[in-house]
Order: structure tokens, then sequence, then C-alpha cells
């Protein structure tokens, strides 16, 4: 038998720690819970968990920095529960480390599914999903394939496999969001890749289903990218790898010469 998912819950208020509890608990995980910040990151050290509900609110430390010191350790998904409605709270908690956020009340089903969809990407080494086209990546792209899910472009080397990247032999510590959103990039050479189109691979989606992507879900992945170019050391004026196309998305930038 497979070893059980395991979910934290960090949360001051008791019904929404319940309801949260119940949520994980009936989508399989073994689910343990927290009142404070300080003792959610303890909590997070001693049980490795496969998610994080995070609270922004907390009575000792905000969700923020609870987000930054477990990210210090730990690759679990965040999910940030905020009563606070202004896109700087939202934007705050995704460059501390969240992988994605609910406004409260919300509807114990969206939770549900947000979770489930972070699920079905892979946490630690496996095949990389089907990629019929990226074995023929363009001749002018200058970007390297070899094998299933391993690229190499301008310096910088990502293994699906692995879960690793490394910059000029430098490896970096990614998000899995992070991750999953420059893999799509190289996987589309020089496609461009639209922001909705973004949306719908972190939430595990087929291509255009019909699912509702709201403004501050696009906003979101601007975000995650801007992270992601933090980490890489990409400027977007002079793009080394991530090439911004205004109004539209992003795609992989040219080989260097």
């Amino acid at each position: 038998m497979s070893e059980a998912r395991v979910g934290l819950v960090i949360e001051d208020d008791q019904d929404i720690r319940e309801l949260v509890r119940t949520v994980l608990s009936q989508a399989g995980f073994q689910v343990t819970v927290a009142s404070s910040g300080a003792e959610g990151v303890l909590a997070a050290k001693t049980l490795n968990p496969d998610v994080i509900t995070l609270d922004l609110g907390l009575p000792d430390i905000d969700g923020f920095e609870v987000s930054r010191q477990i990210r210090e350790f730990s690759d679990a998904y965040i999910v940030m529960l905020t009563a606070r409605t202004e896109e700087l709270d939202t934007l705050i908690g995704l460059e501390s480390g969240a992988d994605d956020y609910l406004t409260k009340p919300f509807r114990p089903r969206e939770l549900r599914a947000r979770v489930a969809a972070m699920m079905r990407r892979p946490r630690s080494a496996t095949e990389p999903p089907e990629n019929p086209g990226a074995a023929d990546a363009p001749a002018d792209t200058g970007l390297t394939v070899s094998g299933r899910g391993n690229f190499r472009h301008n310096g910088l080397d990502l293994s699906y496999a692995a879960r690793s990247v490394a910059v000029d032999g430098q490896e970096l510590n990614l998000t899995r969001t992070e991750f999953e959103l420059l893999y799509a990039l190289l996987e589309a050479g020089r496609t461009v890749r639209t922001k909705s189109d973004l949306v719908r691979r972190l939430r595990d989606e087929d291509y255009d289903v019909g699912s509702y992507i709201s403004e501050a879900d696009e906003r979101s992945v601007e975000v995650h990218m801007g992270n992601l170019r933090k980490k890489l050391g990409d400027s977007p004026q002079r793009p080394r790898w991530l090439q911004t196309v205004r109004g539209v998305g992003y795609r992989l930038a040219p080989e260097e010469r």
C-alpha cells in the first residue's frame, strides 16, 4: 500500500481549521493542524507534508513570513487562505513562496479541486508528460532535447525526471510551480504560451476545457514568472531564457550568439 499523503493546516480560526481538515481528510490526506505560525513551521519540519494550507492572519507570525520560513526547507505545495481581497496581499503571498491562494469565504469543493490539481504534479523523480513535439524543436531556438524531459538552452539544464535545474553548472532551488512553468516554456520552444494556457497547465487541465480563468489567476502566473526570473538571474530587458510577449504571455528566448 502506498504511503498516505500528508496535509498540514495552519489556521487560528477553529471553525475554518476543522473545515479544511475535513476537506483534506476526505481527499485522502493524513492531516495535522496548527493554530499558530510557529507551531506550523515546526510541524512542517517534522512532518514533511505534501500540501499546506496557510492562513495569512495568524496571531504570532503573519502568513507571509511563515511561508518564507517553510520555503527554506520544504517543497510542499502551499495554498494561502486569506480574508484580504487586496491584490497586493495576494502578490506578496505568492512572492513569499505560496503556490496558490483562496479568498475566504471559499467553497470546500474549490479547495479540494485546487489541491487535487497540485497533487497531480510530481513531487519527485518521474517520467515527464507526453510531449510529441519536443524532440522536433526548431533549429533556430538553440534548444537541445535529449530523451524525454531533458533540456539544455543557453547554459540552463533541466531534467524532468530528476526535478533539477542548473544554470552554468549551478543547481537552483525552484518551487514545483516555478519548475512546471519553466518546463512548459522549454517544452514549447519559441511557441508563445499564453497566461491562460499556463494557468491550465498548473491546474493540470487539458488545453482550453472551458474552465473559468480570472485576471487574478493570470496575475499569479506573472508573479511566479517574476520569482522564476529572479532565481534564474534573468533580465526582462535582455532575456536569456524567459521572453515576455506583451499582452499575450511568454516564450523561450532565442539562442545566444
